[in-house]
């Protein structure tokens, strides 16, 4: 057995989730209750792409980094009181300057002004917020999103991104020499276990793996390799893209990593949800097994009843978190 397995036996998995937006929240609240028990330490480097709402406008003004998706994992692994979360997620209402803006957000900008470090500003705020885990932004560098249409159009921001999903030939960063923070990469060099997902494909998912070298370091590393996959299509960015489809251009981006497990819920939403999200163009991807084995090169895929009970279509965390962690502890 190998130092590293003996270290993780005796304190615990080394956890690494990587993506954003509410995918990867989700699964955090799920695997931070496993914190300390079956996993040691719990790391997410999170997407930091996003130029639209509150982040878009203060990482315009500020010149920082997008705070949203950091500050929604922040509070998914917080152990403080329900008092503090509630006031990271607030958002403040009216026309005004303060109006869409989360209190979050403007904590984390304005400790980035204090110590002129906005990973350290995540850092503290992490500690404020008692957090079970450790949180590193994608990249510290003012990245966008870039892609490459089927007609060979170019088109920048995430905003605009996630209109025209479907058409997209090749993702991107600008610029393309952003390098992830050290001590992120030293996180995936000494994983046990690394998850990709859930999350929006082009938005959330893909830009922090097309960060210099994270690809190239999950590749790499002995750490066991889950992907998860999205219960929905998003409307305007994955519109009539399959499970099998969404699979095959994660690994058209990042054709080194080779996963171990392809997580996928078959629970199949009721006629109430189906409905409610055929009116906004999204429809369940995943139920019919009909994953294509050329895309899964050699993962095992895992079915499960996966879904949370609430109206809206999410996963159950606890449910999510305990597949997961199945695949290395069986």
């Amino acid at each position: 057995m190998t130092d590293k397995g003996t270290e993780s036996n005796k304190l615990g998995l080394n956890c690494v989730a990587i993506g954003g937006g509410n995918g990867l929240s989700t699964l955090l609240s799920g695997l931070k209750g496993f914190v300390g028990l079956e996993i040691g330490r719990l790391s997410a480097i999170v997407a930091v792409s996003d130029d639209g709402g509150s982040s878009g406008r203060l990482r315009d003004e500020l010149h920082m980094p997008p705070p949203g998706d950091i500050r929604n994992c922040m509070v998914a692994l917080s152990e403080d009181s329900h008092l503090l979360s509630k006031l990271f997620r607030f958002r403040f209402e009216g026309e005004g300057d303060l109006g869409g803006h989360s209190f979050g957000n403007l904590f984390l900008a304005a400790l980035s002004e204090i110590t002129g470090d906005f990973a350290e500003a995540v850092r503290l705020s992490s500690e404020i917020l008692a957090s079970k885990g450790h949180i590193y932004p994608a990249t510290v560098s003012d990245v966008r999103i870039a892609a490459e249409l089927t007609d060979g159009t170019v088109i920048r921001g995430e905003t605009e991104i996630g209109k025209v999903g479907p058409k997209i030939k090749r993702l991107c960063l600008e610029p393309e020499n952003c390098h992830p923070l050290p001590d992120a990469m030293k996180a995936i060099e000494n994983a046990d276990l690394i998850t990709v997902g859930p999350g929006s494909l082009y938005t959330s998912l893909l830009p922090p793996l097309l960060v210099n070298g994270v690809a190239d370091a999950i590749a790499h590393t002995a750490a066991t390799k889950v992907m998860i996959c999205n219960l929905m299509t998003q409307p305007g960015e994955t519109d009539g893209l399959s499970a099998s489809k969404h699979l095959e251009i994660i690994r058209d981006h990042m054709p080194q990593v080779r996963f171990d497990y392809i997580i996928v819920n078959d629970q199949v939403i009721s006629e109430r949800q189906a409905t409610l999200y055929q009116v906004e163009g999204a429809i369940q991807i995943g139920v019919d097994g009909s994953i294509s084995e050329s895309v899964i090169e050699g993962a095992k895929i895992i079915y499960g009843k996966l879904l949370d009970e609430g109206d809206m279509v999410r996963h159950d965390p606890l449910k999510l978190a305990r597949s997961v962690l199945d695949r290395v502890m069986a």
